[in-house]
C-alpha cells in the first residue's frame, strides 16, 4: 500500500498547495480578499491542523488520515460554492488550512506501513513530493488556462474523492489493526 500512500501524496501536492492557486481563484471568484491575507488565514488554520494531528496521531492514525482527506473533499465543495461569497470562502480557506496542516501524518502512516523499509519509502516520498509539486503546477495551469481558476475547487473535489477511495482501501495494508 506504499504506492497508494504515494498516490495520496501526489494528490495532496496537486491540490493542497494554496500559493499555486489562491490568487487566480480569488480574482475570478470576485472575492474581496487579498491573496496575502488569505494565506495568513490559511497558515494560522494549518497550525491548528498540526495541533489537532498531534493530539490524535498516536491513537487514531487511520481515522485521522480519513478525516484529513474527507476534509479536503469538504474544502473542494465549500470553495466551489463560495463563488462571490467572502464568508463562505473564508470558511473554506480555514478548513483547507486545517486539512493541510494535519496532512503531515502521511509520513507516519507510510513509515508504519513499510516497517523496516521505511528509509526507502521516505526517500520515495521525497521524490514523489518533488514530482507532485511539478504536477500540481502543471495541473493548475491547465485548469486555470482551460476552464478558469473558478473551477480549481472542482479539481480539488474530484482528486480528493479519489484520494479518499485510496486511503479507504488501505485498511489492511497501510494501517495496523489497532490504528
Amino acid at each position: 500500500m506504499a504506492r497508494g500512500s504515494m498516490m495520496w501524496r501526489h494528490w495532496y501536492q496537486n491540490c493542497g498547495q494554496p500559493p499555486i492557486s489562491i490568487a487566480p481563484y480569488l480574482r475570478e471568484a470576485h472575492l474581496a480578499l487579498r491573496p496575502d491575507l488569505a494565506l495568513v488565514v490559511f497558515g494560522l488554520a494549518a497550525l491548528a491542523g498540526i495541533w489537532i494531528t498531534g493530539l490524535f496521531i498516536d491513537r487514531a492514525l487511520r481515522r485521522l488520515t480519513l478525516a484529513s482527506v474527507a476534509l479536503f473533499v469538504v474544502v473542494g465543495a465549500v470553495l466551489l460554492a463560495a463563488q462571490d461569497s467572502l464568508v463562505v470562502a473564508l470558511v473554506g480557506i480555514v478548513l483547507w488550512g486545517v486539512a493541510f496542516g494535519g496532512a503531515a501524518h502521511l509520513q507516519t502512516a507510510m513509515s508504519e506501513a513499510t516497517g523496516e523499509n521505511a528509509d526507502v519509502a521516505n526517500a520515495m516520498l521525497t521524490t514523489s513530493f518533488n514530482l507532485a509539486i511539478f504536477a500540481g503546477g502543471t495541473l493548475g495551469a491547465v485548469v486555470v488556462e482551460g476552464v478558469g481558476a473558478r473551477m480549481l475547487p472542482a479539481a480539488l473535489l474530484v482528486l480528493a474523492l479519489g484520494a479518499l477511495i485510496i486511503v479507504g482501501c488501505g485498511r489492511r495494508a497501510a494501517f495496523p489493526a489497532n490504528r
